[in-house]
């Protein structure tokens, strides 16, 4: 858990950039801080690991006030991942990502099978890319290796301040794809920062909205739309064309219950489906099999994900249904099936 407490940032000159700043970013969340250039993301993100120091107030990382840390220990468990990745060129992947692993002593093999873990875990073959160079890697492929970095010591934190910008639309929607995935994996505290409302809305679990220094509204994508705290927020909000959001449903008001779905097992009696997914007593997801066999790494989609979301995460998914959840609980199982009922797609196709 992440705390702002009263948190300022004026330069020298007199530029004031960031203004009394107070939120909490929870254990294990996707927080999205979003704004135009100037307005003081990237030095609240910095804030966060001591690259810049606040001019006032106080920062907590599970209540631990950050500037009470020693700065290395500090730094060693938040992952960072920018635009430019900085990977350093004379040296290998596999060198690039030991770095911080070997500043605090691994041994080498431990080292190595991280190395290969982090590799697989990003889509990078580890007998095809552990060996290159840099400059033999795509600007996708790069990044994918700076996140791999970013995770090698298993940071509890990962900062990733505009990482996919730079990168042409095609690398960029992968990306943005494969680290929302990601996330559903490792379940990092992330902090990202963005200047583009759609990233933001796809990747968020909620979204910190900031202009001239202030933090106007943090909130989930549907809490924006619905209670916008200022004209500025409804600008954000408005799509790429210019045309204002109005309010939409999210997954969880169209979902399947879980005592409805034919999905949805105990474990103790067996669903006719070829796929099942397998709750604990108390509705938390253990286990989700296909034609008898768990699947690991399997999709699932949270409560307040809009339509929108819902759908491109059914496309994504080679089955025919994902599981949702709301904290740590499956409350029930979302379809196409579910989708048509409201004939969306044909919105879709104009949003």
């Amino acid at each position: 858990m992440i705390t702002f407490k009263q948190v300022s940032k004026q330069y020298e000159d007199g530029t004031k950039a960031v203004a009394n700043a107070n939120f909490t970013i929870d254990k294990g969340e996707f927080f999205v801080l979003i704004g135009p250039s100037g307005c003081g993301k990237t030095t609240t993100l910095k804030m966060i690991n001591r690259l810049i120091p606040p001019t006032a107030g106080e920062i907590f990382i599970n209540d631990v006030n950050t500037s009470k840390v020693n700065i290395d220990q500090l730094r060693w468990n938040i992952g960072y991942v920018l635009q430019q990745i900085a990977l350093f060129p004379h040296m290998t992947v596999a060198a690039n990502i030991a770095i911080v692993p070997e500043l605090k002593g691994w041994d080498r093999d431990k080292t190595n099978a991280r190395v290969d873990e982090l590799l697989s875990l990003v889509g990078l073959d580890p007998e095809i890319y552990r060996h290159r160079l840099p400059t033999d890697l795509s600007g996708g492929q790069q990044q994918r290796v700076g996140v791999a970095r970013a995770l090698a010591a298993d940071p509890d934190i990962l900062l990733m301040d505009e990482p996919f910008s730079a990168l042409d639309p095609v690398a960029r929607a992968s990306l943005q794809k494969d680290i929302k995935a990601l996330q559903q994996n490792i379940k990092k505290t992330i902090v990202f920062v963005t200047h583009d409302m759609e990233e933001a809305k796809f990747l968020g679990d909620r979204i910190g909205m900031m202009e001239d220094g202030h933090v106007l509204q943090i909130g989930t994508v549907q809490e924006l739309i619905e209670n916008p705290a200022s004209p500025s927020v409804t600008r954000f909000l408005r799509h790429s064309d210019g045309v204002e959001q109005t309010s939409m449903p999210t997954v969880g008001s169209i979902l399947t219950p879980i005592e409805d779905s034919e999905y949805v097992t105990s474990g103790e009696h067996q669903s006719k489906n070829e796929l099942q997914f397998v709750l604990s007593n108390d509705n938390q997801l253990k286990d989700v099999q296909y034609l008898g066999k768990s699947i690991e790494h399997y999709q699932t989609i949270n409560d307040s994900d809009t339509l929108e979301q819902t759908y491109h995460q059914l496309e994504q998914c080679p089955f025919p249904a994902l599981p949702v959840i709301k904290g740590d609980k499956c409350i029930g199982v979302v379809s196409y099936q579910n989708l048509a009922k409201l004939a969306i797609q044909p919105a879709l196709h104009h949003a």
